[in-house]
């Protein structure tokens, strides 16, 4: 069975770093390359090739993203980026850039990093971003289409973010009692993300929106 090639953006992030962890080990990629603005200091690898990109120029690097799987793991908060345009920018626009150019690269399957509660009709802007970004990619034609929803992220992240550092606190505490349609606003640990994004594009076909509890389950699968 011939190994694929696998293309990541946003692997300096939480899940991103996990996917790269993953493809790592899998016996199915022999390739992944992985798009960065600037040099990450990720662990050299021989599977692994970092690219360095100016991400405001995606055009001039497209021959350049080609291979067989895609994750898209970009996202930023409010106040990193300075402004809800330059979030839709980032959360919105890019993903949506980088689609393009890998389904006009017959790129065959995606996955994407969205967010639990994604609606564009929400008054939230952080939900609305996602759910334009799900939109409109859920508009490209690709073999395998998986959107997939985390609920409040666990594991360690470069950056310190206070709010979300709270959060975890009481999903922990409080995780235990969501039960049924709850099930999905329980904590999931980035790993658990990216091991579910993997097998997705590995044992399915056709586009579908994954909640968070459901990408533990195919997460906790052996």
């Amino acid at each position: 069975m011939s190994r694929k090639s696998a293309i990541v953006f946003g692997g300096t992030g939480l899940i991103g770093r996990a996917v790269i962890d993953e493809l790592v080990d899998s016996d199915l990629y022999n390739t992944v390359l992985f798009f960065v603005r600037q040099k990450s200091g990720f662990k050299a690898d021989s599977k692994v090739n970092e690219i360095i990109i100016d991400f405001n120029n995606l055009e001039s690097f497209s021959e350049y993203i080609k291979g067989d799987d895609m994750f898209i793991c970009l996202g930023t908060t409010i106040k990193k980026a300075g402004s809800i345009k330059r979030m839709e920018e980032i959360d919105r626009d890019l993903p949506v850039k980088i689609a393009n150019l890998a389904s006009a690269n017959q790129v065959k399957r995606l996955a994407v990093v969205s967010s639990i509660g994604a609606d564009a009709r929400s008054s939230n802007y952080y939900l609305r971003i996602k759910g334009e970004m799900e939109r409109r990619i859920l508009e490209k034609d690709f073999e395998t289409l998986a959107i997939v929803r985390p609920s409040l992220l666990l594991g360690q992240r470069k950056e310190k973010r206070f709010g979300e550092s709270v959060g975890k606190v009481f999903m922990k505490l409080s995780g235990s009692l969501l039960f049924g349609k709850f099930r999905k606003y329980r904590a999931i640990e980035g790993k658990s993300v990216a091991k579910a994004m993997v097998r997705i594009l590995n044992i399915t076909t056709g586009k579908a929106i994954y909640e968070s509890d459901v990408l533990q389950r195919m997460a906790d699968q052996k």
